[in-house]
């Protein structure tokens, strides 16, 4: 067994990816084996539908998953590691925080 001290990854990136895929934000759900990261993107502008069941009034976000990721329980944590450090270094280059009011709020 190679020691994590000596592993050397040589990741290819194919040219078709070279591009990536924008995502507005992510939804992110579990299974006890593997999590699910969907990147989604906005499709249309929201628009307030009427729920006929309740009368309650409700945005609709109209969006489509550009890219699903699944990864073992145990990588997430290194990618929370990893989303941590680089946005300390995204704030301290760019002298930005996150905005205070994002474009969706995860509680909605």
């Amino acid at each position: 067994m190679v020691d994590d001290a000596q592993r050397q990854f040589e990741i290819d990136l194919p040219p078709e990816l070279i591009g990536g895929a924008y995502a507005d934000f992510a939804n992110v759900w579990h299974t006890p084996t593997v999590f699910v990261m969907d990147f989604v993107t906005l499709a249309q502008p929201p628009r307030e539908q009427v729920d006929p069941d309740t009368g309650e009034t409700r945005t609709v976000v109209p969006a489509r998953v550009v890219s699903r990721i699944r990864i073992p329980p145990e990588q997430v944590f290194e990618l929370a590691k990893a989303l941590t450090q680089q946005l300390e270094f995204w704030e301290q280059e760019t002298g930005r925080r996150p905005p205070a009011n994002p474009l969706l709020d995860a509680t909605d």
